[in-house]
């Protein structure tokens, strides 16, 4: 079995769930993902990537995408249903969501989520060379750190949280809160979209394990853990150079064409997510069409949500209320051949997203929670004509970042109603002045730059020198 240097674990491989007509692996790319950031660190050296291919059943055998080698971990039926949609999607992610929608504790998928998080570090501690950096990836893996850490002494590990983590008196609700956070503690580094997270985490280390903890450093069991914010960001090259491709300019004006060429085009590109805000959306929405204060034929607004855990109940009925709610803007207001609101529950290629992007004049992203959303730096790194405008939950990670967007509280309707006025509205020269500032910001805070960061802070050792130079 070949060794790395440098090797990630994540939920899943990044692969494209088709396969390329040779045969070929191909990346999976959704907006916003974790494949997407990752993207273009991990072309650029050998590394290995640990994960789940997707599908039930023995790990299939998988060819090399460049020089990232692929090593599949296999899942059961019953420990996709306990580990990934049970104790991962249904348990944590809703509680990290500030308990968006009610998390369910169930005993039996703590047993599964352990073993599966045990499976992964065992692959991982097979294909690491000795003294390798290997580098956690989120919540589904939380214990990992720990676990490897007793089967591979010798590796430096980091851990990096892309989801928000939570106050502690919401996450105290858990029942296995010690074996979590002891688990995630087993990394050298651990680190957080904001410094609000690595704050959380101090006060529960203190409270739940006795350790002496500080904003950026706890100390449990003889080790010193470091912890810190490394805010994660995009390819803004790769955007930027989409975004002036001939073809998606062209496209970009046909789709305003086949909207019906109106004043103002208003987008939302989400995944299929209670957290994303959508429902809160569309009644602003619904109810800016009702009073008068947004026409049909002036406004058009183009929802995009891609499909997301599809077998976990909550979500389909997510979708059927989207959707009905869709249907009933679209019925009550809208014209023959002129939707009010055109609504896409489909995955799109980048180029498609870039196109997207660039039709836009009010790009809205209101998550009631999210650890960062790249989505929103999408928008600012495509629109090089300075035109655009971005209204931006507060409680995304972003806004920390975009404070020149169009900050709301989604949450609050009739401010979320004005704030889309506002930005509707809001003259040429303002807006242009606000982007040109955001795409400073990216420029300078791209996906190299918190890769630098995150892999120098892990490498204070000097291990992983050669890596860094070459980002």
């Amino acid at each position: 079995m070949r060794q790395s240097s440098l090797v990630v674990i994540a939920n899943r491989l990044p692969l494209d769930d088709n396969a390329a007509p040779d045969g070929a692996c191909e990346w999976r790319r959704s907006p916003g993902g974790l494949a997407s950031a990752l993207h273009a660190i991990l072309e650029q050296a050998p590394a290995t990537w640990v994960g789940w291919a997707g599908g039930v059943g023995p790990a299939p055998a998988l060819p090399d995408i460049g020089t990232l080698r692929l090593q599949p971990v296999s899942l059961t039926e019953d420990e996709l249903r306990g580990y990934y949609e049970g104790f991962a999607n249904s348990t944590l992610w809703p509680l990290y969501h500030d308990a968006v929608q009610q998390p369910t504790f169930d005993r039996g998928w703590w047993e599964t989520y352990r073993t599966v998080n045990r499976r992964f570090a065992e692959a991982a501690a097979a294909v690491a060379e000795p003294g390798a950096a290997v580098w956690v990836q989120d919540y589904h893996l939380q214990l990992v750190p720990a676990m490897l850490r007793d089967l591979r002494p010798d590796l430096l590990i980091g851990f990096f949280m892309h989801v928000p983590f939570p106050p502690p008196e919401l996450y105290m609700q858990l029942p296995r809160r010690v074996e979590l956070l002891r688990g995630m503690l087993g990394a050298d580094l651990v680190g957080f979209q904001r410094e609000q997270a690595a704050h959380n985490v101090a006060q529960l280390a203190k409270k739940l394990l006795g350790a002496h903890a500080t904003d950026d450093a706890i100390t449990v069991g003889g080790r010193t853990v470091r912890t810190g914010a490394f805010p994660v960001s995009i390819d803004v090259a790769e955007m930027r150079a989409l975004a002036t491709r001939p073809d998606v300019v062209t496209q970009a004006g046909q789709l305003r064409h086949s909207l019906g060429a109106p004043k103002r085009v208003l987008l939302s590109v989400d995944r299929l997510d209670y957290t994303k805000g959508i429902e809160h959306r569309l009644t602003a929405y619904s109810e800016l069409l009702r009073d008068g204060f947004v026409k049909v034929r002036d406004t058009v607004m183009v929802q995009v949500a891609v499909p997301s855990r599809e077998r976990v109940e909550s979500y389909r009925d997510l979708r059927d209320r989207i959707e009905g709610e869709v249907g009933r803007i679209n019925g009550e207001y809208g014209r023959v051949g002129e939707p009010a609101i055109h609504y896409l529950n489909q995955p799109f290629a980048r180029s498609d997203l870039a196109a997207l992007y660039l039709t836009a004049d009010v790009m809205v992203v209101t998550p009631l929670r999210d650890g960062m959303n790249l989505v929103a730096k999408e928008f600012v790194a495509a629109r090089e004509d300075g035109a655009g405008a971005l209204v931006l939950s507060e409680f995304a990670g972003a806004a920390a970042e975009l404070e020149q967007a169009f900050l709301v509280n989604p949450h609050d309707v009739d401010g979320l109603k004005a704030t889309l006025l506002r930005a509707m509205e809001a003259d040429g020269e303002d807006l242009a002045a606000r982007m040109s500032s955001m795409r400073r910001h990216l420029t300078q805070h791209d996906i190299m730059a918190w890769a630098r960061a995150y892999l120098s802070a892990l490498d204070h050792s000097g291990r992983l020198a050669e890596r860094l130079t070459a980002l």
